[in-house]
């Protein structure tokens, strides 16, 4: 399943001129805007979709599907609308309920669960370590990451930073116990996904589609002409300033390889940027 949050304010982009003249007198404009918006009660909104492979199809399809540097076709998994979510509040306390949040990727409710994408492996250890370190073993007892239930936060941490309550007075805090405490449940919250093969060094199994450069391909063909240009001018504005041409040569070459027009413009419009300098 992959998650979309689609924009319901449409989108609009500042060309370079732009963000520069806006950056050089207000660098927090896109602060102050949300902030704006926000407190005058035109809530910023985006609708949530999704879309579901079967996971006998994920063998067989035209890439690696937990590849996260490509999209699933809308054509193959069509999008499909499952909510909506709204910023409808500024923080009271900026410290309290932005810099003391703790977002977890191994946080799951029940039918959801992980994916074999290399990146959020790594991530469902590495954010969960990273929060203890930061805010200390007792984070998820601060309001900005209670759990929304009369039930509450139920475990066995004990002692440390930020605790602020009563500790759990004489409770007992290690599991299994005889004392009525939290348990273990091991039921099944979600249905795993099979995966198989050998460690060690070895080539990747590619799919007909695993190049890096269909998708970059595609994705240009999808632009309008103006959003062409736009984005021509933005890479050889920065490409260009490159010192040497053998380097310039090779980053031209990955651009041809997903696009022919994009790696000829692209070059073109590199020589027209150094030859002004």
């Amino acid at each position: 399943m992959k998650y979309h949050f689609k924009t319901d304010q449409g989108i609009k982009n500042l060309t370079s001129q732009e963000a520069a003249a806006i950056g050089a007198m207000n660098p927090d404009h896109h602060h102050r805007d949300l902030l704006h918006a926000i407190e005058t009660g035109q809530f910023p909104s985006w609708t949530v979709k999704v879309q579901i492979m079967p996971a006998a199809e994920a063998a067989s399809y035209r890439f690696n599907p937990f590849d996260l540097t490509k999209v699933w076709y809308y054509k193959d998994y069509p999008l499909i609308t499952i909510g909506k979510l709204t910023l409808n509040r500024n923080p009271d306390s900026y410290f309290a309920e932005v810099e003391q949040a703790a977002f977890n990727p191994a946080n799951f409710v029940p039918g959801i669960g992980p994916s074999p994408d290399k990146m959020l492996q790594g991530r469902l250890f590495a954010y969960g370590d990273t929060q203890r370190y930061r805010l200390g073993i007792n984070h998820t007892q601060l309001p900005v990451n209670r759990p929304r239930t009369q039930a509450g936060v139920h475990n066995y941490g004990r002692d440390g930073a930020m605790r602020f309550d009563a500790n759990g007075k004489r409770a007992k805090n290690y599991e299994p116990n005889s004392f009525d405490g939290p348990a273990e449940t091991n039921v099944r919250i979600y249905a795993g996904v099979e995966v198989n093969g050998l460690t060690g060094s070895h080539k990747p199994v590619l799919h007909k589609e695993d190049s890096d450069f269909v998708q970059a391909g595609a994705l240009y063909r999808l632009m309008k002409p103006e959003e062409k240009d736009r984005l021509i001018a933005n890479i050889a504005g920065n490409l260009g300033k490159v010192s040497r041409d053998d380097i310039i040569a090779r980053a031209i070459g990955h651009f041809r390889l997903a696009d022919a027009d994009y790696g000829a413009r692209l070059e073109a419009a590199i020589k027209a940027f150094r030859a002004k300098r």
